[in-house]
Order: C-alpha cells, then sequence, then structure tokens
C-alpha cells in the first residue's frame, strides 16, 4: 500500500480546514485595516507599525481599538447666534 503524502496538505482535502482559515484570513483583515486606519489617523506611528507587522488574528487590533484610541474631545463651538 503506498502512502499519498500530499493529501492532508491538498486545500481540497477537507473543506472544513479550508472555511475557517477564509473566515480566519477576512475576520482578521477586518480588524486590521479598523485599527491601522485609526492608528494613522491619530498619529500613533509605533501603534501602526506593531499593527502592521504583528499578525494576531485581530487580538492586537481590538486590543488597541478598545484601549488605546481614545478619541480628543472636539472643541465646544460657540452657539451664540446675534
Amino acid at each position: 500500500m503506498e502512502l499519498d503524502w500530499t493529501f492532508p496538505f491538498s486545500p481540497l482535502a477537507d473543506t472544513g480546514w479550508l472555511l475557517a482559515i477564509t473566515l480566519a484570513v477576512v475576520w482578521s483583515l477586518v480588524w486590521k485595516g479598523i485599527a491601522l486606519w485609526q492608528a494613522g489617523k491619530n498619529d500613533h506611528l509605533g501603534w501602526f507599525i506593531a499593527l502592521y507587522t504583528l499578525n494576531t488574528l485581530g487580538i492586537l487590533e481590538i486590543v488597541y481599538l478598545i484601549a488605546f484610541n481614545r478619541v480628543a474631545p472636539r472643541p465646544q463651538k460657540d452657539r451664540r447666534q446675534w
């Protein structure tokens, strides 16, 4: 009996793995895009580099968005009309 060593590594071997990997990539790209946009907008260069280079399936991106993405309050406009 001859063993086929390529079978476990074939992308079509198990559609469950292919679906899981696809969902993980989409999940990660969505969070990475949002976090990179916010880090660039807030001039957080260190965070931008870390978020760009590290792949953590969205965990680091969610931590940044929740804990470190503090939006500065907007200055109040004078609403008095003369």
